[in-house]
């Protein structure tokens, strides 16, 4: 237990606090160990991973992991951290993303150790003297400390009261639970210490709060993120997770190796040090063994290193277009998904990002017989048009 623990330990960014972790730990109990996941974002990301590890450290320790879906608030929309509300989603949006989250996250946690709980469960049974209840054990000083509110409120922005529930509806999972740790990402502690208070205020022991770094993404900038598309996703194929861990600043790449693998940490710090070109072949040969298997790392960097070298790949997907009319190459971009809309597409033409055959794409306005074609986009999108 003490290594376990030390490697827990290693990796947190906060322990509230760490004395109650280790008598939590020698208690004997089974514990409870709670994330709370947003269902508005249900796939993972290499990001998601650094908490998914610490929990399943617990697991290996006998514990049980519940993963909270705010479902009850993604229904009424629940904060975004950012300048304004999330918008609200459908009831089977949020059971979807429930089972897509069990789905992924079982890649790393013991399925017999983890459970999907929805806080509706509890949160939509509470009557108007609950809530007040609620309400009354905390100041609204105290939820406008939390920074996105603060920063909101002073800046004249909107800020709703159900907004300001959110912490309280959040903290309130933990109390429904009677948890005994929760983790998350260091933007989440404000949320989960008010699930500590709570706890107290209900009469129950608090659960003991890490917190765990956040993963900077692939610009080296901002934190991962799918909306910034600077992620590396656990379900996306060998492929582009080689091509993208390729693409980690160098700056990063130890943070990749110590946050989201196994690897000795001096063994990583030497294979930078000797060939930074290397060491990331590495890490990505580790990251696609972890989630794909030894099998495909083979394949994938066969394929990097031939669109690498501006070959094409044999292995491309095909898509089927049933008319034999000339189309826009923009439409064309849309009707494949490497564009989301018109404006997208155009803006990928105009910066000369878009091939034919091997040939740049330099005009919006071009048309395209489309059959026998290959389509290409940056230097690893690919996709054969029969």
């Amino acid at each position: 237990m003490d290594n376990r623990l030390e490697i827990i330990k290693r990796k947190a960014v906060d322990i509230f606090s760490e004395e109650e972790l280790k008598q939590k730990l020698e208690s004997g109990k089974k514990l409870t160990i709670k994330l709370g996941a947003d269902p508005s974002r249900p796939d993972l990301h290499l990001g998601h991973t650094v908490v998914l590890r610490a929990l399943k450290t617990f697991q290996e320790m006998g514990h049980e992991v519940v993963f909270v879906i705010g479902d009850f608030t993604g229904m009424i929309g629940d904060p975004s951290g950012k300048s304004k509300t999330r918008p609200a989603l459908t009831f089977e949006q949020t059971r979807k993303a429930g089972e897509t989250y069990f789905n992924q996250v079982t890649k790393i946690l013991d399925k017999d150790k983890t459970r999907i709980a929805y806080n509706s469960e509890w949160l939509s049974k509470m009557n108007f003297k609950d809530i007040i209840e609620l309400t009354s054990k905390y100041t609204v000083a105290r939820i406008l400390e939390r920074d996105d509110f603060k920063n909101r409120y002073e800046n004249n922005l909107p800020l709703s009261m159900h907004e300001l529930m959110y912490p309280l509806m959040q903290g309130y999972d933990s109390v429904a639970l009677n948890a005994d740790i929760e983790i998350g990402g260091t933007d989440q502690t404000f949320n989960l210490l008010v699930g500590r208070e709570l706890q107290k205020d209900y009469g129950q022991e608090r659960q003991v709060v890490l917190t765990f770094p956040l993963l900077v993404g692939l610009d080296g900038k901002e934190k991962m993120s799918k909306s910034l598309d600077n992620y590396i996703g656990i379900d996306e194929s060998p492929e582009v997770v080689y091509e993208k861990a390729m693409k980690i600043p160098d700056e990063v790449l130890m943070e990749y190796f110590r946050l989201t693998t196994d690897i000795d940490i001096k063994e990583a710090e030497e294979w930078i040090k000797e060939d930074i070109v290397k060491a990331h072949k590495r890490y990505a040969e580790e990251i696609i063994k972890m989630y794909h298997g030894d099998d495909k790392i083979a394949l994938a960097e066969e394929r990097y290193n031939q669109v690498a070298k501006g070959g094409i790949p044999k292995d491309i997907n095909e898509f089927k277009i049933e008319s034999n009319e000339e189309i826009n190459i923009c439409e064309l971009l849309v009707k494949v998904g490497f564009a989301s809309s018109k404006s997208e597409a155009k803006r990928m033409v105009i910066g000369k990002g878009v091939k034919i055959n091997g040939e740049t794409v330099e005009d919006i306005n071009t048309m395209i017989e489309p059959k026998e074609k290959i389509l290409q986009f940056g230097k690893s999108k690919f996709i054969r048009i029969v």
